[in-house]
């Protein structure tokens, strides 16, 4: 026999009082630090303004580097990056706020990054069913850098951080962005 543990509904992301790009995300009992995008946390999201959106989106899947280290525990699904994956941020193309494979021939993020941001990514469904042109892409749920410096809207945690809030959320668990 198995022990199931309860799988947490809610990540709440809030900014801090004195520096709008640094944030709190809250699950349960635990608290952590959490970077955020270069303008804050806004309701109204355009494609490049560096906000993070608020609202509730829930965590799709994961996606992470088999070279720099096993798939995170979760019950999300999970799935390998490679040298070729990419993610559509141009909103004249059909593609948009959608992984592509590269190379590509219209705007895009590379996913196969040299930095560690990408490293764990969690697909927050934002702005995607349907996509509507210039309210953003590739808002993510990702590794933040050493010093937790703004992201371009996303919101980002330390590699520890990421792999205990995973091994915690499972299908149909959101994030919930406070503005």
């Amino acid at each position: 026999m198995t022990a199931h543990r309860k799988m947490a509904d809610t990540l709440e992301v809030r900014a801090c009082p004195r520096d709008r790009t640094k944030g709190i995300l809250r699950v349960g009992q635990i608290t952590v630090p959490c970077a955020l995008g270069r303008s804050g946390i806004v309701t109204r999201k355009k494609e490049g303004d560096g906000a993070t959106p608020a609202g509730r989106y829930e965590l799709l899947h994961v996606y992470y580097r088999p070279d720099r280290g096993l798939p995170p525990p979760t019950e999300l699904p999970c799935y390998s990056l490679s040298p070729s994956s990419g993610w559509c941020d141009d909103p004249a193309h059909r593609r948009y706020n959608r992984p592509v494979d590269l190379p590509f021939d219209a705007g895009h993020e590379k996913m196969w990054r040299e930095d560690r941001l990408y490293n764990v990514v969690v697909v927050l469904d934002c702005n995607m069913s349907p996509a509507v042109k210039g309210r953003g892409s590739a808002i993510f749920f990702h590794i933040a850098r050493e010093d937790y410096s703004p992201t371009e809207g996303c919101v980002a945690v330390a590699p520890a951080h990421m792999r205990l809030l995973l091994s915690l959320v499972g299908v149909g668990t959101n994030m919930l962005i406070v503005p």
